[in-house]
């Protein structure tokens, strides 16, 4: 635990569980924290600010599927506020391969998916897979390796 006080704030902060990091490891961080502290920076909201960076710039699907509907919102009827584009994706694909890294998407990862809604909802099926190839093809367009052609079997 590293106790720091910055803008006349007391704060407190993990610096990790003792058999995952080693005291001598907590000591290192520790310094190199206080280092930061000396700087008037607030290590806490650092290390949460390089957290959220590294979510944003990892290339599972949740964070490219988010990525393209932010590219895409000009396009949209009322820059997307009705929720009505991602909505297909964050019900149907998002829960089962959202963790996913999008080069690990195949074909058939689609086709199970989507398998269980072709035949009670085929049209929100299909909406889906549009909306999974475009954030494919987005991914694509990042520079990802992914199977840009996505094409979930009907049954």
């Amino acid at each position: 635990m590293l106790r720091y006080t910055l803008h006349g704030r007391r704060h407190e902060m993990g610096l990790g569980r003792f058999p995952d990091v080693s005291v001598k490891e907590a000591r290192l961080a520790a310094d190199s924290w206080r280092a930061k502290v000396r700087e008037c920076i607030d290590p806490i909201k650092l290390r949460e600010r390089a957290r959220r960076d590294a979510a944003r710039n990892s290339s599972q699907l949740r964070s490219i599927a988010v990525d393209a509907f932010e590219s895409r919102k000009a396009e949209l009827k009322g820059d997307g506020k009705a929720g009505r584009w991602f909505s297909p994706l964050e019900l149907h694909i998002l829960p089962k391969l959202g963790r996913m890294p999008v080069s690990e998407i195949d074909q058939r990862d689609i086709r199970d998916t989507l398998a269980p809604i072709w035949h009670e909802k085929a049209d929100t099926a299909r909406k889906a897979m549009n909306r999974l190839s475009i954030c494919l093809r987005h991914a694509a367009a990042l520079g990802l390796d992914v199977d840009s052609r996505p094409s979930g079997s009907r049954g």
